[in-house]
């Protein structure tokens, strides 16, 4: 069960959180998430997941590893984020986390309860649309709140008029 959602509460804005990854069709995501956070007065979150490594026998090894995975992390999100300023003229929310990416996605809704909407672009690849958008319609994750899919053949412009 998630908790109640406050985004329409005094004093809260309804947030639009859109999954910042290496797959092409993020910047759809972001693009819409960021046109519907600004023409609706809300707000943006953007959520990088670093998911875990493999390298229990190596410590040393593990935390380098984490400490260049948290830097390429930061420099994605805020490479996103001068985006969304310079397209949308909105600071958006930057989260970065560390486990499976369903699992932080849940964890960050849960813990903040004015995210309203979870924004995430089908891709156009051979292989599917993307594990995430893949992953609601096999309904493996579940997400507790509204998502919205954007696919992946809508232009800029399209975006702009839907959003």
């Amino acid at each position: 069960m998630v908790s109640k959602r406050l985004s329409r509460e005094e004093g809260h804005r309804r947030k639009f959180l859109a999954v910042i990854d290496d797959t092409p069709e993020c910047e759809r995501a972001v693009h819409y998430a960021a046109s519907r956070a600004k023409r609706t007065n809300g707000v943006l979150v953007l959520i990088y997941v670093i998911e875990p490594g493999d390298f229990q026998h190596w410590l040393g090894v593990e935390e380098i590893m984490k400490a260049e995975q948290q830097e390429e992390g930061s420099a994605t999100l805020e490479r996103f984020a001068a985006q969304v300023r310079e397209n949308a003229g909105i600071e958006p929310e930057q989260q970065i986390r560390m486990g499976k990416t369903v699992d932080e996605i849940h964890s960050l809704i849960e813990e903040d309860q004015d995210i309203a909407i979870l924004v995430l672009a089908a891709g156009s690849a051979k292989d599917g649309p993307g594990p995430l958008v893949a992953s609601i319609a096999g309904r493996g994750a579940a997400f507790p709140i509204p998502v919205t899919v954007i696919p992946d053949a809508l232009s800029d412009e399209d975006i702009e008029a839907l959003s």
